[in-house]
Formats: structure tokens, sequence, C-alpha cells
């Protein structure tokens, strides 16, 4: 699929689908006439264009940092995840965004609203080409419509819940400098998410397109973002027991280059290295890697995210919520050692590198010394996006930015259906199902491999186990299925979007904030707002631009 991709954007010669600084209707010089693309093989080609930009990098966009699909910046970094890492200079558009004082001229927030537009053109492209052709049967249509749809869903589901209300244009819009953002768009998303439904097929030979049980997955989150649980449960229902989907046996199978698209994943976005095109691998991603292995040192994980993987001697995680600056774990600065003895949960280890335990088969983690600047983003690296040493020029590239590589990004796994079914469960159905869900997550923990040192001892005092018994409240089963949340999908560039769908942002960020500037001053003063920065603001060039031609787009509270 990605070959396929970055062939069709050569034939095409990048300028095909490019916008102008409106997005709107101003064409590139260059660009390719629509019509050229009223046949099978262009509306194909047109579609595979479409496909390119779900991994949030293009060459018109530029490298893609702000809209990256893994949400490394909107979903972790703004959390209480991820520190943006590197230098406070470099990429310092970041730091608004780690610190919720973005304002409206942030050329991240810029960047996002322009790639997240440029697929929007894309998708209806292929729409007002595919009612026009001539050679393709009527399946044959309606599986490129679904396709297309679904990638649109995808584009405006991102733009919205970053941006919140945008405007919806379509492939039957007439003037699309006269729409407003008036409403949010789940109507049209969950209209375009079910045509995609009625008309994927189960499987495709195609690894990367969209199937049937992507789009349920897909929907399955919309529902949850809008706490539709009585909508959301049977959709999850039918991916747990139809949809042939499994738990792969080991939990560090789901994040290495060996394991991708396996029996787990239902949507992974494919990366590919070393095929003679540049862009295939996730661009928008390439600085977020440890310096050592040959990225810019972007992307650490908190001491907030490490110290939640802190176990009771029952193996079951701490879920009070008085994290105070004691919760923070020692660390040997030069690695020697691994400081903190007491227990933890074995995913804290594959999911992050930490000082004195080995990081996949590169070594002892050395502490301060491999990272890029322990001031701004402390003595932690993300593993989960990483390639072994043996590796090394084989899935990694071997130009350019040399940390991009193979390892597929899972989009939607059967792990992220299980604990939304538990959630389900929570609100609407059995605490007894919701703690069996919430058990074969912790299972698949447990049973997984371990990090050992070279003599096959464990690199900490492992240990993790299920619920004994089934949660005796709502309000505790909250707690448990939100840990087990964070603790699955650590690092994946969700646990911002959790935390606003559940209504606690405010409270986390606010204790994460004053337990966190003890560690990193740049943090001291920060603050989150309740009912402002659940989301970000629409860019001001877009408002200006649309705004001659009346009050149309209109900026979202506090910004």
């Amino acid at each position: 699929m990605k070959k396929l991709i970055f062939l069709v954007i050569i034939g095409l010669t990048g300028t095909l689908f490019s916008c102008s600084e409106d997005w709107l209707d101003t064409k590139p010089k260059g660009q390719a006439d629509l019509p050229t693309f009223y046949a099978k093989k262009g509306v194909n080609d047109l579609l595979i264009g479409a496909y390119a930009d779900i991994d949030g990098h293009n060459n018109q966009t530029g490298e893609g940092w702000a809209s990256s699909v893994t949400n490394w910046v909107w979903g972790s970094v703004a959390s209480d995840d991820a520190y943006k890492g590197s230098n406070s200079g470099d990429q310092s558009q970041i730091n608004a965004i780690e610190g919720f004082y973005v304002d409206a001229a942030n050329s991240y927030v810029y960047d996002h609203w322009r790639f997240y537009y440029d697929g929007v053109v894309r998708t209806n492209d292929v729409m007002r080409a595919l009612v026009l052709a001539k050679d393709m049967t009527d399946l044959e249509k309606v599986q490129v419509e679904a396709q297309a749809r679904f990638l649109r869903a995808h584009f405006y589901f991102e733009l919205t819940i970053i941006h919140g209300k945008v405007p919806y244009i379509d492939e039957k819009t007439p003037d699309p400098s006269l729409v407003p953002n008036d409403h949010v768009l789940w109507p049209e998303i969950e209209s375009d998410v079910k045509f995609a439904i009625d008309n994927l097929p189960l499987k495709w030979n195609d690894k990367g397109r969209a199937s049937k049980w992507a789009a349920k997955a897909f929907l399955s989150r919309i529902y949850m973002f809008q706490k539709r649980y009585t909508d959301a449960k049977p959709v999850l229902e039918d991916i747990y027991n139809n949809g042939g989907f499994s738990l792969v046996p080991s939990y560090e199978m789901n994040y290495t280059t060996k394991n991708v698209n396996n029996s787990e994943s239902i949507f992974e976005i494919q990366y590919a290295v070393n095929d003679g095109f540049t862009g295939n691998a996730a661009m928008a991603d390439g600085i977020c890697g440890p310096q050592f292995i040959g990225s810019s040192g972007f992307f650490q994980p908190t001491h907030s995210l490490v110290s939640a993987f802190r176990v009771d001697n029952s193996g079951l995680p701490l879920l009070t919520d008085t994290y105070t600056t004691d919760d923070i774990l020692p660390y040997s600065k030069t690695g020697a050692s691994v400081l903190y003895t007491g227990p933890v949960d074995p995913r804290l280890d594959i999911s992050i590198g930490r000082p004195g335990v080995p990081i996949l088969d590169w070594g002892i983690h050395k502490g301060d010394s491999w990272v890029r600047n322990v001031n701004n983003g402390g003595p932690y690296v993300n593993k989960k996006s990483m390639f072994s040493k043996a590796e090394k020029g084989i899935v990694s590239s071997l130009t350019g930015r040399v940390f991009l590589n193979a390892n597929n990004y899972r989009k939607y796994k059967l792990s992220h259906v299980i604990l939304w079914l538990a959630e389900c469960e929570i609100e609407i159905g059995s605490l007894n199902k919701a703690t069996m869900l919430v058990n074969q997550i912790r299972g698949r923990a447990k049973a997984s491999t371990i990090v050992k040192f070279d003599d096959g001892t464990p690199a900490a005092n492992y240990k993790v186990e299920p619920y004994s018994t089934d949660f005796a409240s709502k309000e505790f089963a909250r707690l448990a299925v939100q840990m087990e949340t964070r603790l699955e999908f650590g690092m994946e560039g969700n646990r911002f979007f959790d935390l606003v769908r559940w209504g606690i942002a405010g409270d986390v960020m606010n204790k994460y904030f004053s337990v966190e500037k003890t560690k990193l001053d740049y943090l001291a003063d920060k603050h989150f707002s309740t009912g402002q920065h659940e989301i970000w603001p629409v860019p001001q060039s877009q408002i200006d631009i649309t705004n001659m031609n009346g009050d149309i787009l209109v900026q979202n509270v506090g910004y």
C-alpha cells in the first residue's frame, strides 16, 4: 500500500492535491485538472493520494510534526504522559501547547488545520471524480466511495478533537469560503463512517486499506467521545465477538517491526523505509526518538507516567489521586543501577527506557548522557516506536532522519475495543463483565515477556495480577479502567483526549503541573482552564481570510 501511495504521488508530480494558504479554492500553479481523473485508474490514483495523507505528512505541508497521526504533540505532550523534550528553543511552538498558553497564531495550530483540510480536499476530489467515471462497476464505485468517506471522516475527526467546531465542506459545497463553523460535526462524521461500515469488505489483500472492522472501531471511538455508551456497546461487542481478532500473547509484540499487522491489529498505518521513496515512514515522528539512535530527542515520558506503573504488593495499580513529589521515582543519573526497587507493572520497561534498564539490544540506559537535555525533558525515552540495534539500516532509514523506521502505528487494536467495552459495561451494563474485560488486559500483561539483564535476571521488581474480585462500585471501576487505559496505551497519543472525554482534564493536569514543576522548572505557573483548554484555537489566519466575506468563522472561547 505504501509503495502504491508514493508511486501515485510521484506520477502526479506532488501538486494535484496542494492547497493554497486559504485551503479553500485557489488552485496552485501546475495543478492537474480534475477531468483527467474521470476514469477508473484516475479515481484510484486520487484515492491512493487521499490515503497518503493518513499518516499526517505530505510534501505540501512540511514534515508534519503538528499533524502526525500518532498525535504525539496534541495527545501526549499536551497531557501528563509526555514532555516535549529536546531543548527549550527547538520547536518552541510546542512549549505553548505543553503549557496551555497557545494563541491563535501558533504555527502548530495552523499547520494542523492546514494539513487536515488538505486531506478533506483530497477525499472530496475522489468523490467528484467518482460520479463521472464511466468504466467502473457499481460495486467498484461504492467501495471507493466507502474508503474515501472513511478517510474524510478521519480527517474531520482529527480537526474536531483539536479545534472543536470546524466548517464542513464536502464534494457538493458550492462555495467553501461561505461555510461557517457553527456546530460540532459529529452527525456528518458519523454519516461517513456508517456508509463505510455498510459498504467496506471485512478484509483487503492490501494492508492499510480501511475495512468494515476498522470503520466499526472508528465509529465506536466517535460514540465514546460523546459518552454514547448505549450506541457504542453493541458495535464494540460485534468487533469483540465476531471480528476474529485476538490479543497477541505478549505485550511488546504490539511495538516491534517483526509483529506488524498482527492478530490484535484492526487498523494500522503502514510504514516503510529504504524502498526508494522518501516519506514512506512516520516522517511526522522523525524527531521523536532518542539521540543515541539518530533522532532529535523529542517526546519523552514524564515522571508522572513512570510513577503510574507502580503496583501494590498484590500486583494491582495504585488508584489513589494523591500524586505528590514523593511519588516521583528515583533514578541513577549514570544508569549504574535501578534505584527504585518497589514492585512495578512490567509494561513500564516495555514502554519506557529507564536509566539502568536495558533498552532492547542497545544496552543499559546510561542515564542523563543518553538524553538530549535532561533539564528540559527528564531522563526517560519512549521505546514504543523504536527499532532494535540489530535492525538498524534494515528497518530503519539509511538516509535523512535515520530514526525513521518501519514500525507501523497501530491506530485501532483489539485492546482498545476491550477497554472501551469495559467502560460501557461500567456505565450501562455489568461490573462483573467490566472486571472480566480489564482482567483480560492485565492477564496478558502478566503473561508477557519481561525485560531482563544479560544474565537473565529481571531488570526490576515486576509484578502484575488481575483483580481477584469484581469491581465494588462504578466509582472504583471508572478509576480502574482509566488507569488501565493509561498503562496499556501510554505514549500512543490518546491520553489528553481520554482526559477530556472523561471530564477530568482540568483536575489531572493542574495536579500534574503542581508536582512536575519540582523537577522541570519550565512547568511552573502553568495552568489548565476548564471550559477553554479542552480544545485549541481556530487559526487566526483562517479567520482573517474567510471573514473577508463576512463573519463566517468564529473563534473558540478564550482564544
